[in-house]
């Protein structure tokens, strides 16, 4: 059983899930899978174009529906209030569900500035009782402030990149004071380099586990919930298999120590429509 963690609005979230980007002809098998293997949290959005093979993986598996945790993301293109309702409605439909259970911005796009009216847009969806938590994602501190002023209503999560080379301790203690659970998105950095760094091969061999179960337990550890993606049955298993060790404080700070403090992508600036 996989432990769950506290949201700020009273739900619960399990504390590691699947990824589906870019995922698209594979995805219904891996969706299956994974929900066969145990995941219960399954993360897609709109820009992935994957919705409707991510809905239909969830009917295949055939676990109950109330025992999944479905987020899907608001794409940049569809921001503001009306078209974030509109959005909405269409990975629902695709989705095939009734209800989303975490529905996020993806970007916060301070261009086009108007990530307030979607945030609005999403508290009303919350309250129709069609959308179970809401949040963001990768939103600074500064972002959160904004839509906290502005509608008394804090995130209930955070998807940021996050990895041993971007740890993100700020952006963390940030999300952590304002009550807003941190996801990962990227927990393995996308980085084959990352799983050979000799602390990392070390302490795996101390634990007698994979390098990339190191990683993920590292995630956990921090109290935030990773979203490694994977396809392959054998590696959604690993991955899942991260709960029967622990990381010893020494251990969690050489982890740490390999933070290079820098980002692909730049909340304040990137655009993705």
């Amino acid at each position: 059983m996989i432990p769950t963690l506290a949201l700020n609005d009273g739900n619960r979230i399990p504390a590691i899930g699947l990824g589906t980007w870019p995922m698209n002809e594979e995805a219904p098998g891996a969706v299956r899978t994974a929900l066969e293997l145990g995941y219960r949290l399954i993360d897609t959005a709109a820009k992935y174009e994957n919705e409707e093979a991510v809905g239909q993986g969830i009917v295949e598996s055939g676990v109950p529906r109330e025992q999944i945790v479905v987020t899907t993301k608001l794409r940049g293109a569809d921001q503001g209030y009306e078209s974030t309702l509109r959005a909405f409605e269409t990975s629902r439909r695709k989705l095939g569900l009734e209800y989303i259970d975490l529905y996020l911005i993806h970007w916060p796009l301070p261009r086009v500035d108007k990530y307030v009216d979607s945030w609005r847009a999403m508290v009303k969806l919350r309250e129709d009782g069609v959308v179970r938590s809401i949040g963001v994602s990768n939103f600074t501190a500064a972002h959160l402030d904004r839509i906290i002023a502005e509608t008394d209503v804090a995130p209930a999560v955070n998807q940021i990149e996050l990895h041993p080379y971007f740890t993100q301790a700020e952006q963390r203690a940030a999300d952590t004071e304002r009550t807003v659970l941190t996801e990962s998105w990227s927990p393995l950095a996308r980085n084959a380099q990352l799983l050979s760094e000799p602390a990392v091969e070390q302490i795996a061999a101390r634990h007698e586990v994979e390098n990339s179960q190191v990683v993920l337990r590292w995630h956990i550890q921090l109290g935030v919930v990773p979203i490694p993606k994977s396809a392959s049955p054998d590696r959604q298993s690993s991955n899942l298999d991260v709960f029967g060790f622990e990381l010893s404080d020494s251990e969690m700070r050489q982890i740490s120590a390999l933070d290079r403090g820098r980002h692909r992508l730049d909340p304040d600036t990137h655009e993705e429509f």
